[in-house]
């Protein structure tokens, strides 16, 4: 059972904007750029294993896209726009493909489609599971060595870096620990296939130096004939934070540029 903790900021009267936030975050990233969106409601969520979200029992990535589409009709919410980063992308793009009526427009920071063949699913599934147990056994160590990635490497040079640096440490470990088991890359179906045949509007953002996701969102532009591609300048896996104002001015002109 899921008790998502979510904050809505704005009338539900307006459009709404579902925020997705990555592995390690919460519904609180999306704080600084929420403003920007002043012609929306904005709901942002805390992903299962983050923030002051509570999941009774096991879950995955579909079973998490269920449980978002049942918050929705709690909330009386029958569509939304979608903006989801890194982990928080991936599901967004389970949810675009799997209720398009409910999704019309999505965005995805440093997203992927997910891995396409199960033997590099299963290497990474146990990459994963490595890394969960070293999340228990010494948070610090696991957080330091997590941002030493190069995909991170502009992000740490961040005047704002060294305090989210500190929320982070805030997390919990085991219930972390859990949500990267369940909601791994590794356990995810391909969606690569269903993407070709995506027909909503798609924004795709990756920041130049991220050179892994701009190859793979380069490719999903390609194999998505609805996608645009918005490759960011001076930025790494991190748009939102790394460049807030580029950020939402590319969410805002691909939104007035929808009928």
């Amino acid at each position: 059972m899921f008790q998502f903790n979510f904050t809505l900021q704005g009338s539900t009267t307006l459009p709404v904007i579902l925020f997705l936030h990555g592995f390690l975050g919460s519904g609180e990233d999306f704080a600084g750029i929420v403003p920007q969106f002043d012609r929306f409601c904005c709901l942002c969520i805390d992903l299962p294993g983050h923030g002051k979200t509570q999941v009774v029992g096991d879950y995955s990535l579909a079973s998490t896209a269920h449980a978002i589409v049942a918050l929705l009709d709690r909330l009386n919410i029958p569509k939304t726009v979608l903006v989801g980063y890194s982990l928080g992308g991936r599901l967004a793009l389970l949810l675009a493909l799997q209720f398009p009526d409910r999704f019309p427009q999505t965005i995805l920071e440093s997203a992927s489609p997910g891995l396409k063949t199960e033997a590099e699913r299963a290497i990474r599934r146990e990459q994963d599971d490595k890394l969960s147990d070293r999340l228990t056994s010494d948070f610090p160590k696991f957080l330091s060595e997590w941002y030493d990635q190069p995909l991170f490497r502009s992000l740490k040079q961040h005047p704002n870096f060294a305090a989210m640096y500190q929320h982070r440490l805030e997390n919990n470990p085991v219930e972390l620990a859990k949500s990267l088991r369940n909601l791994s890359t590794g356990r995810q179906s391909s969606l690569w296939s269903t993407l070709e045949r995506y027909e909503q509007p798609l924004l795709l953002m990756v920041g130049e130096r991220d050179r892994k996701f701009v190859s793979i969102n380069q490719e999903m532009a390609a194999r998505c004939q609805t996608a645009q591609l918005k490759i960011l300048v001076n930025t790494g896996h991190n748009l939102h934070l790394e460049d807030p104002q580029a950020f939402t001015m590319h969410i805002n002109q691909f939104l007035r540029s929808i009928p």
